[in-house]
């Protein structure tokens, strides 16, 4: 089979239309879920007139096999749905040539084991990378606190920076060793780990604004003394 590189922009976009409606080519109904094609001066065909209804749907999910199918087809679709909870338009997928999937299918199945060590020795090294970002963050806050406890800035660094958990660290700013930032990491470590805040929450009595402005000024102390103190030990 003949390969064709496609850049994405140039495919169509197909839609799932979440109402009924007619075909303004054919003059058919589409049916409430089905797909449509938005012609730029017909406007909503179905996918027949479209000249798209002898490909097939490939769901999202497989980098590889879409990438893959993509590049065998002559003819190729991004489907996407509308999201009324987030108010955008999601992909859902692409329509490609039955053919094209199943020779996609095959390249996919013929060098599957090298593709699994690629992606192995890739988590090796965002690893690797992961634990270099956050002994950089890590000396960051001792320069910053250089009399923070012992040990205290890699715990700090290591809860900060957690991947995926949408905390400070892993702001673009953070990763720029900020000041600032690297402030924040401490000053909610501190605010956890050295005064009652957590408590005062799980009473139920104060919400988080409350809470925080109760606790303030220990927290200001302490990363005073963090930054100008005498050093303090954990132990």
């Amino acid at each position: 089979m003949t390969e064709k590189k496609q850049q994405k922009d140039d495919s169509p976009t197909v839609i799932y239309t979440d109402y009924n409606l007619k075909c303004a080519g054919c003059g058919k109904d589409i049916d409430k879920h089905a797909l449509f094609f938005d012609m730029p001066v017909k406007g909503k065909v179905c996918l027949a007139c479209a000249g798209l209804d002898h490909l097939v749907c490939l769901p999202s999910g497989d980098t590889a096999l879409t990438k893959r199918s993509r590049k065998y087809s002559l003819v190729s679709a991004v489907v996407l749905s509308y999201s009324k909870s987030r108010k955008q338009y999601e992909r859902q997928g692409v329509l490609v040539e039955e053919k094209a999937l199943e020779q996609a299918k095959l390249d996919c199945e013929t060098d599957a084991t090298k593709r699994e060590i690629q992606r192995g020795q890739a988590a090796i090294r965002r690893a690797e990378l992961d634990k270099k970002y956050i002994k950089r963050f890590a000396a960051r806050i001792r320069e910053l606190f250089p009399h923070c406890p012992l040990g205290r800035e890699t715990t700090i660094a290591e809860h900060a920076c957690e991947k995926y958990s949408g905390r400070v660290g892993r702001t673009a700013e953070a990763k720029e060793l900020s000041q600032n930032y690297v402030e924040l990491a401490v000053n909610a470590h501190i605010r956890h780990a050295e005064t009652n805040y957590d408590k005062l929450l799980s009473n139920m009595i104060y919400d988080k604004s409350d809470a925080r402005e109760m606790i303030r000024d220990s927290v200001d102390e302490i990363m005073s003394l963090w930054k100008h103190g005498k050093p303090q030990s954990d132990s």
